[in-house]
């Protein structure tokens, strides 16, 4: 254990019986950022930011072929769309936007609900499949 009481990056890895993973959007696409990830042992799973600049000038990104190559890249991504989908319906459509409750319990009741809610409308659709 290090003095923070966390396990170093390759004992967590040990522990976990797989790479750990972070799947973020391209605002982390950083050079410091992808650094630091590999630096404790995690595997960087960030989206590519590659635009082009008001100069015209299209952006390095700091993931390389290290990282994207590898068919677990294009999985983190595609799941991480799946998610944000999920969170997308429960604010224009559930009670997410902005919470009534105060307190955990009863905003943690609130957003069960909610997904709860999206599984009923996705029932049909899986169903048709």
């Amino acid at each position: 254990m290090s003095a923070r009481g966390r396990l170093p990056g390759r004992s967590r890895r040990k522990a976990a019986g797989r790479r750990i993973t972070a799947g973020e959007d391209k605002a982390y696409d950083t050079a410091d950022h992808v650094a630091n990830l590999r630096a404790i042992g995690v595997t960087p799973h960030v989206t590519q930011n590659q635009a082009v600049t008001k100069t015209g000038k299209t952006r390095n990104s700091a993931i390389d072929q290290r990282t994207t190559r590898h068919q677990g890249y294009g999985m983190s991504q595609s799941r991480r769309a799946m998610v944000e989908c999920i969170f997308g319906w429960g604010k224009q459509h559930g009670t997410m936007r902005k919470t009534k409750h105060r307190g955990i319990a009863r905003v943690a009741a609130d957003f069960l609900l909610n997904l709860i809610a999206y599984n009923l409308i996705r029932i049909p659709k899986l169903l048709a499949a």
